[in-house]
């Protein structure tokens, strides 16, 4: 049995939650399937705290690592305080070590958090570097969300669009192929999707609006696994819609070429909002207002035998199923179209 990128649910379930699950009467929200992050009781406040990990980049992983990471924080209604990363890196790569660490300074400017710790090391065996970021952030006990607070009727709102991470990534390091068969302005826009990461200001700016149940950020599996989490962690049903999900030029292009689906490749920079209905009008807007585009593109249903994406030319995707990011093909295929 031979896996890439994210344990399918399943085997997540069988091999380590059922192993490491413990009860522990200050921990509100453990590891599950489909939760962004663990929230720890502080008394009045809660401690939010998040771990994941950068293997699909090179270009910027340091920025990319802070802003991953809070995003996950962000999604549980609080705002990201403090980082401790884990940078392993290729023998003898000094000046890449500069690189990373001067990005990951800009990126906690950036959110407004520091840097308490963490680890860094060259280490044997690495052709690239491998970031673990941990975030930590705190709110209030009443105002947090959960990914599994999802409750039948709610309506579900994706900012940006689609893959916004997995365009920028093969933009970035297929740019060379890319430019063979695509014109470079839109190879550079795609590029600058980079900057699109951080989800912090949708996620604050929605639980200002009130109405907000659970928040979800679709990375691996991009937003047909984000959805399918959401499903998941609330034991509910789930329909959205493709011809309502945002799907820009660029990422229609650049995955078409490089035979990704759009909805099956990582999408951190995206946002899925689960908002009662008479909110969740109200939430686009004050996210327009912000400068954050979003839809609404789908509905929380109560049977959890319902979970489906209704693709574009009618078929469904079936929710009940691993979704495998297509990110990690595209990747290998460029080494062997290279």
């Amino acid at each position: 049995m031979e896996w890439e990128g994210k344990l399918p649910p399943k085997l997540l379930e069988e091999y380590v939650l059922k192993i490491l699950r413990k009860d522990d009467p200050r921990l509100l929200v453990g590891p599950s399937i489909g939760e962004d992050a663990a929230i720890i009781d502080f008394g009045e406040k809660v401690l939010v705290i998040h771990s994941d990990p950068i293997t699909g980049a090179v270009q910027g992983i340091g920025w990319y690592a802070v802003h991953i990471a809070c995003n996950d924080i962000a999604t549980r209604g609080a705002k990201p305080r403090w980082l401790l990363p884990v940078l392993l890196l290729p023998v003898g790569q000094i000046s890449l070590l500069k690189e990373i660490v001067k990005d990951i300074a800009k990126a906690a400017e950036e959110v407004g958090a520091v840097v308490v710790g963490g680890h860094t090391e060259f280490t044997p065996g690495l052709n690239r570097p491998i970031i673990s970021m941990t975030a930590i952030g705190e709110v209030d006990k009443n105002r947090y969300v959960t990914t599994s607070m999802c409750r039948p009727g709610d309506l579900i709102i994706l900012t940006k669009g689609v893959a916004i991470e997995g365009t920028s990534i093969i933009a970035n390091e297929l740019e060379e192929y890319l430019k063979k068969r695509l014109p470079e302005y839109l190879i550079e826009r795609a590029k600058k999707f980079t900057r699109e990461i951080s989800v912090v200001k949708d996620a604050l700016t929605a639980v200002s609006v009130g109405g907000v149940h659970a928040m979800h950020d679709p990375t691996e599996g991009g937003v047909a696994g984000g959805i399918q989490e959401l499903a998941m962690a609330s034991k509910l049903g789930v329909v959205a819609y493709e011809e309502k999900m945002i799907i820009r030029e660029e990422t229609r292009e650049i995955l078409s070429l490089v035979g990704a689906d759009p909805l099956k490749t990582i999408s951190s920079g995206s946002l899925l909002i689960v908002a009662v209905p008479s909110k969740a009008p109200e939430i686009v807007k004050a996210l327009k207002r912000e400068g954050v585009q979003a839809t609404i593109i789908g509905e929380i249903l109560d049977d959890p035998r319902k979970r489906y994406i209704v693709r574009k030319d009618g078929r469904r995707l079936d929710l009940h199923q691993h979704i495998k990011d297509d990110l990690w093909e595209a990747l290998k295929k460029y080494e062997v179209l290279k």
